[in-house]
């Protein structure tokens, strides 16, 4: 509202609310800070577990960082940037959110003491700028640490770290598997490495144990043969794939047939015969002895296909068609009259399997399959949840590993150099800002922090042993959340991915700093009179 010569002027709609200066930043860093310390007791090995109930009372029980905030229905806008910090995250690298999360409010907590002191929110973020470039420098060529693409015991290590914050048990032999699968789907492009994990098809059926999860070279569909008088097992499967209905397609608008002798109805359904046969010709002349089909399959095509020993599947998904494209070598034809020889694929074997209570198509024993399959078994859904997602993870850092060639310890130890060299550092960048990088390097000791405190040991006397260890040049040395002390990381096979440091201080620096530079929340009323919203623009 102005004042102009007495008369007020309404430059908001009426019933807006607006928070200015000091007070809305210390509202937004408050909101923040709040959304890291939900999932702060969730960071590592020891971390707890959070149970988030839905509106319809569905359950979900994880210590996934990603997760729970996707659960959460966060109603602050500087609550919501928090969490698209952590989807960040989850994208770009699979493991880590917790860590990001964590990282932005420890910024943000740390920025109030400097901001109490009329420190300007530009020089904390320009601050905050230069300790990331400095970070991001020692990272690479200090901290990191090569591995070859070959080197199956780092990726193994790399696998089980990222599992070992998700509280799975008798995840053995997990890591493997997941090794196994990144090795087969990556490939080189332009003199560098590409590991898709999109192309790893994961598929979860409850029962049986964590133990029992299986990769398969090759893919499982949930689905069963279309007719029960098909074979079902075929050795050295000739595999078709369709995207197009093998069924007569019905008339889009209403129509009418004019018929005027029972003989003619005849005829009608000799045609719809005729075409029905003709599919089966078709298939049975490309030399397919398994057909796999997108869109539908009429029952009698079924019934034919049975008759010719032919294993058929229909409504299969597209995502699951291009996986099998590249498993098996076949193409993806998009009519029945097109279909060649050359278009098919092969597998060793395709049956159906009975797994838990339905049953399944199980295509396995492909030659140099470029697509592969892990079946998640698990006592109940919620245990095959929690495989699945820290499968995800692991799967995500090993691909990114095999893309960058770099990993760097776990448990705290890349973090405790980083905050003792950026100490070192500060001074070198004068001015105020100096302050913002040593409130910086300070934040980032709350991933070692946390980790001793979810291990249920004396944070504080660990943090002095471990800055003792860093300032003596052991720039490996970590939290060993079994007992509390200090030790080398590399030793113990506690590694992650570079890329999983270098995102997550990133996309946390990014965010702390967009929160800092809101200097104003504007929030209009929502229309229908219901209150003010809590969503606003800011200025910048």
């Amino acid at each position: 509202m102005m004042q102009s010569a007495g008369t007020p002027i309404l430059v908001l709609r009426e019933g807006s609310e607006r928070e200015k200066g000091k007070g809305a930043t210390s509202s937004n860093v408050a909101a923040a800070k709040a959304i890291a310390d939900t999932v702060k007791s969730t960071l590592g090995p020891r971390g707890m577990d959070k149970m988030l109930v839905g509106g319809m009372g569905d359950i979900t029980i994880t210590n996934d960082g990603v997760t729970i905030l996707k659960e959460l229905e966060v109603e602050h806008p500087a609550a919501k940037m928090m969490v698209e910090v952590a989807k960040t995250q989850d994208q770009q690298c699979g493991d880590g959110t917790t860590s990001a999360v964590v990282l932005a409010g420890e910024f943000l907590k740390r920025s109030e003491p400097l901001l109490d002191q009329n420190v300007h929110p530009t020089v904390l973020t320009r601050g905050f700028s230069v300790a990331l470039q400095e970070a991001e420098r020692i990272l690479k060529e200090e901290i990191g640490i090569p591995v070859k693409d070959d080197d199956t015991s780092g990726l193994i290590t790399v696998a089980n770290t990222a599992m070992n914050s998700k509280g799975v048990d008798g995840k053995e032999g997990l890591a493997e598997k997941v090794v196994k699968a990144v090795k087969t789907i990556a490939e080189k492009r332009d003199h560098r490495t590409v590991a898709d994990v999109t192309l790893v098809q994961i598929v979860k059926k409850t029962g049986g144990t964590i133990s029992d999860t299986e990769l398969i070279d090759g893919l499982v569909l949930d689905k069963e043969r279309g007719h029960p008088r098909m074979p079902k097992e075929i050795k050295n499967a000739k595999i078709a794939l369709l995207n197009s209905a093998l069924e007569i397609k019905k008339t889009e608008f209403e129509s009418k047939i004019n018929i005027k002798s029972p003989g003619q109805i005849q005829n009608f359904l000799d045609e719809e015969d005729r075409t029905f046969r003709e599919y089966v010709d078709r298939v049975k002349g490309a030399g397919a002895n398994v057909v796999i089909c997108q869109k539908g399959i009429d029952d009698v095509v079924l019934h034919y296909l049975a008759k010719a020993g032919i294993y058929a599947i229909k409504q299969v998904k597209e995502s699951d068609m291009q996986k099998l494209a590249r498993a098996t070598g076949a193409r993806v034809v998009t009519g029945i009259r097109e279909l060649t020889p050359k278009d098919l694929g092969s597998s060793a074997k395709v049956e159906e399997k009975k797994v838990g209570d339905s049953d399944m198509t199980y295509v396995t024993g492909c030659n140099n399959a470029r697509s592969v399959c892990l079946l998640i078994r698990g006592g109940t859904e919620h245990v095959a949840d929690e495989v699945e997602r820290s499968l995800q993870d692991a799967l995500k850092v090993v691909s990114a590993t095999v893309e960058d060639g770099f990993i760097c310890p776990g448990g705290g130890a890349t973090e405790m150099e980083l905050a003792i060299k950026l100490r070192k550092f500060a001074p070198t960048v004068g001015g105020r800002e100096q302050l913002a990088v040593e409130a910086f390097a300070q934040a980032l000791e709350v991933i070692p922090w946390a980790l001793t405190e979810n291990a249920g040991f004396d944070a504080i006397n660990t943090i002095i042993e471990l800055r003792q260890a860093h300032e003596s040049g052991h720039k490996n040395a970590g939290v060993n959340i079994e007992n509390g002390k200090t030790q080398d990381m590399v030793e113990r096979k506690i590694l992650e991915p570079l890329r999983v440091k270098t995102q997550a201080l990133s996309s946390a620096t990014e965010a702390a700093n967009m929160v800092l530079r809101i200097d104003d929340v504007i929030a209009s009323r929502k229309s229908g009179g219901a209150g003010p919203m809590p969503g606003g623009h800011s200025h910048d």
